[in-house]
């Protein structure tokens, strides 16, 4: 949950490095949500046009900017830069490469864009001899 409401916490920054665990329960959270809204827009009949429900339309535009925001660090955190975001543009082979992209490993240690945001998390660990 905290790293879901961390993508929102940082909406406009798209500097930096996100882990896979960040990017990836935020694309959790707004799957669930998003099955839930439309559940409730037929149920109640929310429709504004064929097949597009007024709920989802709205927290669509909602999710838009951190969603792209949270992609770019993403990209970061593997090493490539936000401008690989426009592989979705490509139908099926810029939809399966983004979807490798987003599934790759941290680059252990420092980048151009930061320093690895697993640096935290591995200074508590315990030292294994």
């Amino acid at each position: 949950m905290e790293d879901f409401l961390n993508v929102f916490r940082k909406t406009f920054v798209f500097s930096g490095r996100s882990r896979r665990k960040e990017y990836w329960m935020f694309v959790l959270g707004i799957t669930v949500i998003s099955v839930v809204l439309t559940i409730i827009e037929m149920m109640a009949g929310l429709e504004i046009a064929p097949e597009v429900g007024l709920l989802t339309t709205i927290f669509s535009l909602i999710v838009l900017i951190p969603s792209i925001s949270v992609t770019v660090r993403r990209f970061h955190d593997i090493g490539r830069s936000g401008w690989w975001l426009l592989l979705s543009f490509i139908p099926i082979l810029g939809w399966i490469a983004m979807f490798i992209f987003t599934l790759l490993d941290s680059q252990s240690g420092s980048n151009k864009y930061g320093p690895t945001p697993k640096q935290s998390l591995n200074d508590f660990a315990p030292a294994n001899n």
